[in-house]
């Protein structure tokens, strides 16, 4: 069974429920998700998972510094994270509130370690963003994007 990491940083509780979404999506395709927050995740732990989906809000167009902090603590694993599949999801105030680029320099800094991003033609392209509290539509967003991520794991280490 592959393993899959759905680690978020979230302060108004928006970014936690895309979270839990996006980890019964990957479950329901049949993954082993942990689900936790940032500040319970050390860069090491990273090295036991198959497939990392990072949540974060946008805090002024790119990630909280919780995240970015995880991220940059990595860097003494580069190249140890090579070939894992990696996401990345966001929320915030606004419609214009910087969630793609956001999860664009999520999803850039996860593409240096050589991790695998699977986009979607259909929906959100580059990972599921959220204006405020989840609608429906984010939610069934967020599962589909935890089956997506979960099928591509599968596939590669399935």
């Amino acid at each position: 069974m592959v393993k899959i990491l759905v680690c978020y940083y979230s302060r108004s509780g928006n970014t936690k429920s895309m979270a839990e979404f996006i980890a019964q999506g990957a479950q329901r395709e049949g993954a082993e998700v942990d689900l936790k927050e940032v500040e319970k995740v050390g860069a090491d732990e990273l090295l036991g998972y198959d497939g990392i989906i990072f949540g974060s809000p946008t805090y002024y167009g790119t990630c909280a510094a919780p995240i970015k902090e995880l991220i940059d603590e990595s860097v003494k694993l580069h190249g140890e994270l090579n070939g894992k599949v990696g996401g990345a999801f966001s929320s915030s105030a606004n419609v214009a509130g910087g969630n793609e680029t956001t999860i664009i320099n999520i999803l850039q800094m996860l593409m240096i370690h050589g991790m695998i991003v699977k986009g979607d033609p259909r929906g959100s392209h580059y990972g599921p963003v959220s204006v405020g509290i989840p609608d429906e539509n984010v939610i069934e967003e967020c599962k589909a994007y935890g089956r997506n991520i979960a099928s591509l794991t599968k596939k590669l280490f399935g």
